[in-house]
């Protein structure tokens, strides 16, 4: 940082993560050299006037510094200091790098907060769930980048009379509440989204959200200037600049738009948003979904057997890895609880304080906790299941189960549902494939358990015991 600001702007950024005048809330200040960082945090958090006000003469909140330096990756820095509430960043200007109110503060400080003070700062969505009949529950959800988080979060139910909206899509704050239950806010203000795979089709709520005041960053740009990525559309505009500012064309054989580019969008321009989506006091959380890419092995979806198997599963959660992650797309990567990259702290300390959770809380009101897959695929290659707004059925099985309805079969890994109470109708799928989707086969999940193994192993003796108490209670009932 040494004399890296000399001749530029600094830009003073006060900010609120949460609500303004929450008890959820979290105010930081980041001094930054770039117009980008400006823009963006305006988009991504409540910032300025709302934030000093909240302030007021504290001291208590988070110091961050920014420098974009010369952006070379030799000389790129992203530093948290837990133990002095700061951050900070040099030689990086990409969003979750340098919008330190995101990652850098609302997980990685956050979690170590949230350690220090009985709560939970995640990665994970929240949603709203209504039934037909008006009953509402409100649902997170972990998966590791290009899982489809974002989509979940937005999604339009193909179910008649189900309606999902959209709380969060990637941050969620938990604490108890004075009735023994989880409340969660969303410290955000806005969507900073994956671009390509975003369409009409995947995720019209987030094409809905980007029509108007919204940054795009490494998008290609058509001849007349406007946005375009990957799938966006059927047909490809002719005269495109790609990412990099070259001339594109598809015969080009690379991508228009970066794999990771991405748009900035205010939360309240989504058509789904939740009405509570910024109440101070939060939502009631009655289910937490953790998930991943797998091609194999694990169900389209299925309950733990209790809190403590719960976090047993969010640890093992393995998903290929994808543009938005270090490494290789599509090879296979421990992500526990979608946290690896976001916990700023030991992980194994982490696996503990999730299980700490439980202790003096009411087992009944605590969330139930879900494990989902919709990505298996059959021996040709193609994915068993449609996914996308056909999710809405898996999440009304998740909503039975939490409300002591929804059939269910006692399997080694936990409860999967009965072919007849996960809804199918009008999906033409066969009972072949239905089987497919929520079969448990004990030898397959077998094969993992030597790969769990040296997935705890990499903790060392901080791994807490209860985790190894489950993966031997699993290895029993594998046989």
């Amino acid at each position: 940082f040494d004399g890296s600001m000399k001749g530029r702007t600094m830009y003073v950024v006060p900010y609120v993560m949460g609500p303004v005048g929450s008890h959820h809330s979290k105010i930081g200040v980041e001094l930054t050299d770039s117009i980008y960082v400006v823009l963006n945090m305006r988009i991504m958090t409540r910032m300025g006037r709302p934030a000093l006000g909240m302030l007021g003469e504290s001291n208590g909140f988070n110091r961050g510094l920014h420098c974009t330096l010369d952006i070379n990756p030799e000389r790129r820095f992203i530093c948290h200091f837990p133990q002095d509430n700061t951050i900070w960043s040099v030689g990086s200007g990409y969003g979750g790098n340098v919008l330190l109110g995101k990652k850098c503060l609302a997980l990685r400080i956050a979690s170590v907060m949230a350690r220090d003070e009985g709560w939970l700062a995640e990665h994970m969505l929240i949603l709203k769930l209504t039934s037909p009949d008006g009953e509402t529950k409100y649902v997170t959800g972990a998966f590791p980048s290009a899982c489809g988080k974002t989509n979940l979060a937005m999604l339009v139910p193909t179910l008649q009379d189900w309606k999902v909206e959209t709380v969060g899509d990637d941050i969620c704050w938990m604490k108890f509440g004075q009735d023994g239950r989880l409340w969660a806010i969303n410290p955000e203000s806005g969507f900073f989204g994956v671009a390509p795979g975003t369409n009409m089709r995947t995720n019209p709520n987030a094409m809905f959200s980007v029509g108007a005041n919204t940054i795009f960053t490494n998008t290609a740009l058509t001849a007349d200037n406007d946005v375009w990525w990957e799938s966006m559309t059927d047909v490809i505009p002719e005269g495109m600049t790609d990412w990099r500012g070259e001339a594109w064309s598809p015969d080009k054989g690379t991508p228009a738009a970066h794999p990771n580019s991405r748009f900035t969008a205010p939360a309240a321009q989504d058509p789904a948003i939740a009405p509570e989506w910024e109440d101070p006091v939060g939502v009631p959380i009655s289910a937490i979904l953790f998930g991943g890419r797998r091609g194999s092995v694990v169900p389209l979806v299925f309950q733990s057997r209790s809190w403590r198997h719960g976090v047993f599963l969010g640890s093992i959660m393995t998903s290929e890895t994808t543009a938005a992650a270090a490494g290789a797309v599509g090879n296979l990567r421990r992500d526990p609880f979608a946290m690896l990259p976001f916990c700023g702290y030991n992980m194994a300390d982490y696996f503990s304080h999730w299980l700490d959770m439980q202790s003096g809380a009411d087992a009944d009101k605590l969330p139930k906790i879900f494990y989902v897959n919709w990505f298996l695929k059959g021996a040709d290659g193609k994915f068993l299941w449609p996914g996308y707004g056909e999710n809405a059925r898996v999440l009304e099985w998740v909503f039975e189960r939490v409300s002591g309805r929804g059939d269910a079969t006692e399997s080694p890994i936990g409860f999967v549902p009965t072919p007849s109470a996960l809804n199918t109708d009008g999906l033409g799928l066969s009972d072949d494939v239905i089987d497919h989707l929520l079969e448990v086969d004990p030898a397959a999940w077998r094969e993992e358990l030597p790969l769990i193994e040296a997935h705890f192993a990499t903790f060392g003796d901080r791994l807490p015991a209860p985790l190894y108490d489950e993966l031997e209670e699993l290895r029993r009932r594998l046989g």
